[in-house]
This record gives C-alpha cells, sequence and structure tokens, in this order.
C-alpha cells in the first residue's frame, strides 16, 4: 500500500481532463503580472505533456490581449484613408501619424511597462481612441501649414507660424481630455482595474504625446510634407491678375458712362 495524493473529481475544460487552479492577487499587483508568474511556475512544475488553459477574468486578458497590434494597425489605416480623403494627398496623412500617433502610443505603453496597468481589452480600447485624438493635433497643425504655404509662405516659415497658431486650441483639448479622464486614474474599488487601464492609457498618451508632437511633427513636416509654396505663388499671381484685369474692366466701364 502507497498513500497518494489525488484530486477529489476529475473535471473536464473543452472536453479535455483538467484541474483549476485559483488565486487571489495582492494589491499593488497587475492580473498580467500575476499570470505571468503562474505560466512561469507552472513551466518548472508540469510535468511534459501538460498545458495550460484560462477561464475566468485571465482568459480575456490572454486571448484578446494577443490582438493588439492587429487592431492598431487596422485602426491606423482606416485614420489615414480618411485622412487621405480630407487632404486629398496620401503624404500630408502620412505626416500627421507619424508625427504624433507613435509618439503618444509610446507614452502610453511606458506605464504598461512599468507595470502600472495592464494590456487588457479596455487598454485596447484606449489605445485606439488615442489615435484619433492624437491624429487630431496633427491635423490642426498640417493643414493650417499646408494653407499658408498656398498663401505663398515658404515650408520652414508655414510649419513655424502653424505651430505657433495652433499651439492654445491644441493645448485646450490635451487639457480638457487629462482632466476628464484624469477619474479614471484615481478611482478604486469593484472593477477599479478595467477603469484605471483606459484612464491610464488616455492621460499619459495624451500628455506626453502632445508634448513630443510638438517639437516632433514639424520636423516630420519639413522631411515628408508637400511643397506647396510654389503652387501657392502660381494662384496669389493668377488673382493678382484677375484682380487687375476686373479693376481695368470696371475704369473702362467708367469712361464708357
Amino acid at each position: 500500500m502507497e498513500n497518494v495524493t489525488s484530486p477529489q473529481a476529475l473535471s473536464k475544460f473543452n472536453q479535455q481532463r483538467s484541474f483549476r487552479i485559483y488565486g487571489g492577487i495582492h494589491s499593488g499587483t497587475t492580473t498580467e503580472a500575476a499570470l505571468s508568474a503562474l505560466e512561469k511556475a507552472a513551466a518548472e512544475i508540469l510535468p511534459e505533456g501538460y498545458t495550460i488553459d484560462y477561464a475566468g477574468v485571465s482568459r480575456p486578458l490572454r486571448k484578446e490581449g494577443n490582438s493588439l497590434i492587429s487592431v492598431l494597425l487596422v485602426s491606423l489605416c482606416v485614420v489615414y484613408l480618411l485622412l487621405a480623403i480630407q487632404f486629398n494627398s496620401f503624404r500630408s496623412p502620412l505626416v500627421v501619424l507619424a508625427g504624433s500617433v507613435p509618439l503618444a502610443l509610446s507614452g502610453a505603453l511606458l506605464f504598461s511597462f512599468l507595470s502600472l496597468t495592464s494590456i487588457n481589452i479596455y487598454a485596447q480600447i484606449g489605445f485606439i481612441t488615442l489615435v484619433g485624438l492624437v491624429a487630431k493635433n496633427g491635423i490642426l497643425i498640417t493643414e493650417f501649414a499646408n494653407e499658408l504655404q498656398l498663401k505663398g509662405r515658404s515650408k520652414i516659415i508655414a510649419i513655424k507660424e502653424a505651430a505657433q497658431v495652433r499651439l492654445r486650441p491644441i493645448l485646450m483639448t490635451t487639457l480638457a481630455t487629462v482632466i476628464g479622464h484624469f477619474p479614471l486614474v484615481m478611482v478604486s474599488g469593484a472593477g477599479a482595474e478595467a477603469r484605471n487601464s483606459i484612464g491610464i492609457i488616455l492621460v499619459a498618451g495624451m500628455f506626453i504625446g502632445t508634448l513630443l508632437t510638438l517639437f516632433i511633427l514639424p520636423c516630420v513636416y519639413l522631411l515628408l510634407g508637400e511643397n506647396l509654396e510654389e503652387k501657392g505663388q502660381e494662384d496669389v499671381a493668377h488673382n493678382e491678375i484677375e484682380s487687375s484685369l476686373q479693376t481695368v474692366g470696371i475704369n473702362k466701364v467708367a469712361e464708357v458712362a
């Protein structure tokens, strides 16, 4: 006779024999960190042939969390196509996205790297929202710079004036977004982790992304932006000629009268 330890009942999960491991999370520890520690321990303890699957709140974190890259790529493609229609150009949308979105996403991911939040479904919603909010700041600067070039200004002067003129509306929009979502960062209690995730992503992404966008986007515009100065000078000259012809025509009519 030999004493062995075995479960009281054999359950099944996805039509396979299984046993469940339940655990709680200490305050200050995210679900992602807890799952990573559990997976590391399971890899060392479980015999060969055993696999790990997920249930409860950990299942959407692992199954849906892996779709972050594909979701971001789809959202960026949609935003790019919409901006291409708005600008009637394929280069201006590239300036907007390259000069603002990577900076905001890097700022938001920094807090996930520091284990202050996890990449869950709520964080993914925050990333998608962040792409639209930060892209709007780039649109304000790029569109106004294009308009100034069409009025005859050089590219570098146009982007300088656009950054200065659009500074206040960009800061007002950013401040409103940060203040509006900051309560989600401070919330506690049941379901706080989900609200903390989307709040941290939006607040950190908008704050860091806006500060960097004001300096990086003009440089990206000078490198990739369209040179509309010649077209603008032609339009200005054409308008002056039309204005002169109209003036001459009015004078002739006055003389005949």
